[in-house]
């Protein structure tokens, strides 16, 4: 769409504009600031300076060529006659092309003769329900001149209520307000009653927003307000199941408090996160799967005329991602979780996940124990309640290693919990028993598996302890001891619960005495619920998916192991095993020996003088490694280890994907929670079940003040059951469309597929 030469921020158009010439109901000329305008349904079509002969007569002739106006209305609009306007045709004709000339037709030969005696009674009707005339001829299979032609054949005359609003400066403003649609969005009252801004909108149908993208063009709309039309079988819609989970978790709020705006758009800041989010419950992985789906099915999920595709949206998170505010963003979000779910808090559970990288940069490279290899990647942090939901993620510099990110990590934890008590529960690779004492003297409990070769209990000193624990009965043979640890020089005292299964005995280090030892034991074992949770994440989310290819600098004064040690410690593993080779060579040599020719040492060495002095030289060889080895420093600054530019992956983009696809699985886990008491199963297919719900198709009803949703049937009468269980229970949370002042109400219809 041509651009306007002024700046769009500072554009100011008058209601009244002066030199508007309408060409008909559809078509206006209007000249503005030494610049001549033409818009057709509020599309900008030309916009030249005045003066240009070539364009006015390009936008003369492309007006009457698209079927937009008439001859006689373009000769009337333009000041000229229509035989001027056939002489512009003619020489457009004459100087394009032998492909693209207009190819005569004869009179009347519009398509008009196709439509029969029904097909006017289905044109009339859609005309009283305001269907423009391009729908219309989409939908009988003609040109739109021929619709416009048949409606002036009948006479047809549109009532001042079905007029479109005009914007202003670019179309004559209506007589009078439009009274409010059912099919759309509806005047009410003003902004501040609301708890999501309700932006203006000049549209009046959902399926045609041509009006708010001219706005956003001009810089004068942030984001697109949600316009919604009622209809049957509406794909996936049942993912608006989610919205009122999604605005309790305040993910809409936060963004909007750390990021403000991301420019004038039709596709705001509300609008890219909403389609994410939805993106993410329908297990569209990355934004490349939006190729897969119809945009216009998608747009109506968040009452938009077409969903934003591939690279409209990599744009939007772009322009986040240079606003550098992610991790404040994930912070905020972490601080609203912690403020809804304070009672899981009491354990968190930390565990890292490589992100594996097999791009042409150099980066660190990380132990993935999953492949069991050591590959380029980016380490992960995250923090999860004791359900296994996640609570925040940190990405380590450099792959560092859990005992260097742990003290950071519960630096994030205490601005979450202030002083309340925590216990911090992680793997093997956070063992430390001089962190562990630290942490305890900051008020902060540690619980992990020992560390290294100890020697088994007797099985005698096991006893079967049992409880009850969040609801569940657990049992488990347990011996509970205080075992002494060093660190530092120093004897530590620490709390070692031991269980044995099947003759295997697993070792547990707490600094919890307070605790049983059944629940010091269920609360480790229940680690594994996040390594579950990664494996999910990974499957239905795509974790691991690469979101931008971009790297920037990194830190080059980073403290890297020396990689000249590295080389020498090849170096002196090579010199070794050839002193021992050649020793062994001179033991094999002195068994061999025969005494009676050679009966003294002395003259063995004679004889083997020269094996001897290799000996010799491969020691000395040796000596030599290891003095210089002792000479270099173990760690060195990264930009003197390599050669290659210090650089990591740019981070933004990634996180800002990870943390809505967290709050995308938050929800899923809060309408598991509010379907279990409903359903039986909910413990093994609970999230099978919601996600059948989500990506189910609805019926839209849309009225002045409400958007109700009735999710079609499931395969059985249990689950549709539970899917109706399910909406009484969002009926208690009350929610608005946001950027709409649609209240949503749920039902499960009652009809079959």
């Amino acid at each position: 769409m041509p651009s306007l030469p002024v700046p769009l921020p500072g554009l100011d158009l008058p209601e009244d504009p002066p030199g508007l010439v309408p060409i008909n109901d559809r078509c206006c000329l209007q000249t503005w600031r030494g610049r001549r305008l033409v818009a057709v349904a509020g599309i900008l079509i030309a916009n030249y300076a005045l003066g240009d002969g070539a364009a006015e007569t390009m936008a003369m002739v492309n007006l009457v060529e698209t079927g937009a106006a008439t001859q006689v209305e373009v000769a009337r609009a333009f000041d000229c006659s229509t035989r001027q306007v056939r002489r512009h045709q003619r020489q457009r004709d004459n100087g394009a092309p032998a492909s693209s000339r207009r190819r005569g037709r004869k009179p009347g030969a519009t398509g008009v003769v196709r439509l029969k005696a029904p097909d006017i009674r289905t044109v009339r009707r859609l005309k009283e329900a305001d269907v423009s005339n391009r729908e219309i001829a989409r939908r009988m299979g003609v040109s739109e001149t021929a619709v416009r032609k048949l409606l002036q054949r009948m006479g047809w005359k549109p009532s001042p209520e079905a007029v479109q609003p005009a914007l202003p400066g670019l179309l004559p403003k209506p007589a009078k307000a439009s009274p409010p649609s059912t099919s759309s969005v509806a005047e009410t009252p003003s902004e501040t009653e609301l708890p999501e801004p309700c932006p203006p909108t000049l549209d009046r149908d959902p399926a045609n927003r041509c009006f708010d993208r001219i706005l956003a063009r001009l810089g004068a709309l942030d984001d697109a307000r949600p316009l919604f039309k009622s209809g049957l079988r509406v794909p996936r819609a049942g993912v608006l199941m989610a919205l009122p989970i999604l605005l309790r978790s305040g993910v809409l709020a936060a963004a909007r408090e750390v990021y403000g705006s991301i420019g004038p758009a039709f596709y705001g800041l509300r609008s890219t996160l909403l389609v994410l989010l939805f993106m993410a419950l329908l297990r569209i992985q990355r934004p490349e799967g939006l190729k897969e789906h119809v945009p216009a099915e998608l747009g109506r999920l968040v009452g938009l005329d077409r969903a934003p595709e591939v690279k409209t949206l990599r744009h939007k998170l772009e322009r986040m991602a240079k606003l550098q505010r992610s991790e404040r963003f994930g912070r905020e979000l972490a601080r609203l979780r912690a403020e809804a779910r304070g009672d899981a808090l009491g354990f968190l559970y930390v565990d890292g996940h490589v992100r594996v990288y097999h791009g042409k940069h150099r980066l660190p490279k990380a132990h993935v124990a999953r492949m069991r290899i050591t590959l380029p990647a980016t380490s992960d942090y995250w923090v999860n309640d004791k359900h296994g939901d996640p609570l925040f993620m940190v990405t380590a510099k450099a792959n560092a290693g859990l005992v260097q990110i742990l003290p950071e990590i519960l630096a994030h934890c205490r601005e979450l919990l202030g002083e309340r008590p925590l216990t911090v529960v992680f793997d093997r690779g956070g063992w430390s028993p001089k962190l562990f004492a630290k942490l305890q003297a900051d008020g902060v409990h540690v619980l992990t598996y020992r560390k290294g070769n100890t020697a088994d209990l007797p099985e005698k000193k096991f006893k079967l302890r049992k409880a009850r624990i969040d609801g569940e009965v657990v049992e488990y043979w347990l011996n509970d001891k205080t075992v002494k640890l060093k660190a530092d020089g120093k004897v530590l005292k620490f709390r070692q619960v031991t269980r044995l299964k099947d003759g295997h005995q697993t070792q547990v280090i707490t600094t919890r005495r307070d605790l049983s030892a059944v629940e010091v034991a269920h609360r480790m074992f229940s680690r594994w619920r996040q390594e579950n949770w990664f494996k999910y994440m990974r499957e239905e989310f795509l974790l691991d998916a690469l979101v931008e290819y971009a790297v920037e600098p990194d830190d080059p004064e980073r403290s890297v192991p020396n990689p000249e040690r590295r080389r020498l410690d090849k170096e002196i593993a090579a010199a070794r095993q050839e002193v021992t080779r050649l020793q062994e060579a001179f033991g094999a040599a002195a068994m061999d020996n025969v005494e009676a020719k050679r009966p003294t040492m002395r003259g063995f060495k004679i004889a083997h003088g020269k094996l001897g002095q290799q000996i010799r030289a491969a020691r000395t060889r040796l000596d030599a490694l290891m003095a210089r080895k002792a000479t270099l420093p173990t760690r060195v600054p990264v930009g003197e280890a390599v050669r290659d530019p210090i650089v990591k992956l740019a981070p933004e983009r990634k996180r800002i994907t990870d943390l809505l696809k967290m709050v995308a699985y938050q929800a899923e886990s809060d309408l598991v929670a509010l379907i279990r008491p409903h359903y039986a199963r909910a413990e093994d297919e609970g999230r099978t079940l919601v996600q059948a719900i989500l990506a189910s198709s609805a019926d839209l009803e849309v009225t002045p003040d409400e958007l109700q949703v009735r999710v079609a049937p499931l395969n059985s009468r249990h689950r549709t059951k539970a899917l109706s269980a399910l909406c009484e229970e969002l009926a208690k949370f009350p929610a608005i469309f946001p950027g709409s002042r649609l209240k949503v109400t749920y039902a499960a219809s009652l009809q079959g597929p």
